[in-house]
C-alpha cells in the first residue's frame, strides 16, 4: 500500500479529558493498523492547549514514543517528571506508565507514535 494524503484530508479527532484536564486534539496521520501493515494503532500528530492533560495510563501490548515539534511540557515518565520540549523524544514501553501536561501559554504539539509489542 502507498500513498499521498494531504493535510487539508487529515482527520482531526478531538477527545475531552483523556485521564486529565481539557481536551487532546490529534491530527490522524495514518489510520490504525490497517495503514501500519499492522505494526502499530497510532501515527498521530497531537495538540495539547495550555491547561491541558493526557492523564496518566498504562501500556499494555504497545509501546508509545513522543517527538515534540512545539511548546513546552511536563512529562511523567513513571513517576519520574521531566520538562520536554521541542527536538526531545520519550519512549514508554509494555507495561510502563506516563503521562503528559502542556506548560506555559503556547499549545504543545507533539508526533505520537503506538506500536505493538
Amino acid at each position: 500500500m502507498s500513498f499521498v494524503r494531504r493535510g487539508k484530508d487529515l482527520s482531526v479527532d478531538v477527545r475531552p479529558k483523556f485521564n486529565g484536564a481539557g481536551e487532546v486534539e490529534s491530527r490522524l496521520l495514518l489510520n490504525g493498523a490497517a495503514e501500519m501493515s499492522g505494526k502499530g494503532r497510532m501515527f498521530n500528530h497531537v495538540i495539547l492547549r495550555p491547561g491541558c492533560e493526557i492523564g496518566p495510563h498504562v501500556h499494555h501490548g504497545d509501546s508509545e514514543t513522543y517527538y515534540f515539534l512545539r511548546g513546552r511540557g511536563a512529562y511523567d515518565d513513571n513517576g519520574t517528571a521531566v520538562e520536554v520540549g521541542p527536538g526531545d523524544v520519550t519512549f514508554v514501553g509494555d507495561g510502563e506508565g506516563h503521562s503528559l501536561r502542556c506548560l506555559g501559554d503556547e499549545p504543545l504539539e507533539f508526533i505520537a507514535l503506538v506500536l505493538y509489542s
